[in-house]
């Protein structure tokens, strides 16, 4: 089946973030949004069907995990990634954010450390704070259009910190970091005493030449050590039905955190967050290779554009999924001034580099995860923006 990811569609009228929820961000309704992490093609239609096919019981009533949830979990990590896991490691979560904030209150106290890197996404940061936990940074080290982890800075910056909270992939960078770069932070985080939280979610959009490495494979000290958060969300296009889950191999951490969850009913899933994580697992992959396709298509259409029209922006080439992180830093603008020529004068709405934390200077995180007349547009946008500054 060949699915038609050129369709430019209406989005309006749904209570949509990306699309209706900008405005009151930005205070105006004039721009072209490539912000949120949600793709502009349709969700796929296996998971409509299946969740028509519960809108049509009669009773919309309590749920029980479908059963073939996690069976089709299991299948996808082994069959993907290589990871062998079993029914017991696994647990339903209401979103990894949510995630990351039940984690920070099972395992730490107010007052404690976490680290994170620097970019990173935000809320990692956000929801620390709000949990009235302090936040220290791992920047990350920009060299030759990528990023790589300073380790002897990164075994100084897990002294005393109770948490690493790990992108891998990386957002907004697009890193699908190697195997040996996780082992030495499983390493050095074991030798910390510090756990390690790794966020998965854009696993499974890893582009053609990579891989991805799930962090709990890498060693024993990083299987012991760990809690890993996935889902299907951003690679098939459902964010608006959670579909989040955790996995833990260590029998005591699992024990712990799985007590903890279902003391406060945080692993109870709804009738069709089971069913679509189901169907996107056991019907999705036709689709999956051809979204992946299109989006590395649109990432080359991007750098070819931006060479021939635009060459003082370059970018990160993503390793995985479909943000890409615009290095702007040759303009030789100020981050107000950056920011002012993306929204006032190219009138779109992009994610803002600062509010990745350190690191992010000069940089602004595009969305080509959309149709090409969508990017071509945004990128012509902005070339008229550059070429009158």
């Amino acid at each position: 089946m060949n699915y038609n990811f050129d369709e430019v569609l209406a989005r309006d009228g749904a209570d949509d973030l990306k699309w209706e929820g900008y405005k009151g961000r930005w205070g105006r309704g004039d721009l072209l949004p490539l912000w949120v992490a949600d793709m502009d093609f349709r969700t796929p239609p296996f998971v409509k069907k299946c969740i028509q096919d519960k809108l049509d019981y009669p009773v919309l009533g309590y749920n029980t995990p479908s059963p073939d949830w996690a069976p089709a979990i299991i299948s996808w990590q082994q069959r993907k990634h290589g990871w062998k896991i079993k029914a017991k490691e696994l647990s339903f979560m209401p979103g990894i954010v949510k995630g990351i904030a039940y984690v920070i209150h099972a395992f730490t106290q107010k007052g404690d450390t976490v680290l994170m890197n620097g970019p990173v996404y935000h809320p990692f940061f956000l929801v620390t704070r709000g949990c009235g936990r302090e936040v220290k940074f791992n920047e990350l080290v920009y060299e030759d259009g990528t990023y790589h982890i300073d380790f002897e800075r990164f075994a100084e910056d897990v002294k005393g910190c109770k948490l690493f909270v790990l992108s891998n992939p990386h957002n907004p960078g697009g890193i699908a970091w190697r195997r040996d770069t996780l082992e030495k932070v499983a390493h050095i985080c074991n030798e910390a005493g510090c756990l390690v939280v790794s966020d998965e979610i854009h696993a499974d959009l890893v582009l053609p030449g990579f891989t991805h490495v799930p962090f709990a494979t890498v060693s024993e000290e990083a299987s012991s050590n760990c809690i890993t958060f996935g889902a299907p969300t951003k690679a098939f296009n459902l964010p608006g039905i959670i579909t989040s889950y955790c996995i833990i191999q260590d029998d005591s951490l699992r024990r712990y955190f799985f007590n903890f969850l279902e003391t406060g009913e945080f692993n109870c899933g709804n009738m069709f967050a089971y069913a679509a994580c189901a169907a996107c697992y056991n019907e999705g992959e036709e689709w999956l290779e051809q979204a992946i396709a299109y989006i590395q298509s649109n990432i080359d259409f991007l750098g070819e554009y931006l060479r021939e029209n635009i060459p003082a922006i370059t970018f990160i080439k993503p390793e995985a999924s479909f943000l890409v992180f615009l290095d702007c830093r040759a303009l030789g603008l100020s981050q107000d001034a950056l920011v002012d020529l993306f929204v006032d004068k190219a009138h779109l709405a992009l994610n803002n580099g600062t509010m990745f934390g350190p690191g992010g200077e000069g940089f602004m995180r595009l969305n080509v995860g959309c149709p090409r007349a969508t990017l071509r547009q945004a990128l012509d946008q902005l070339k008229a923006a550059v070429d009158a500054m």
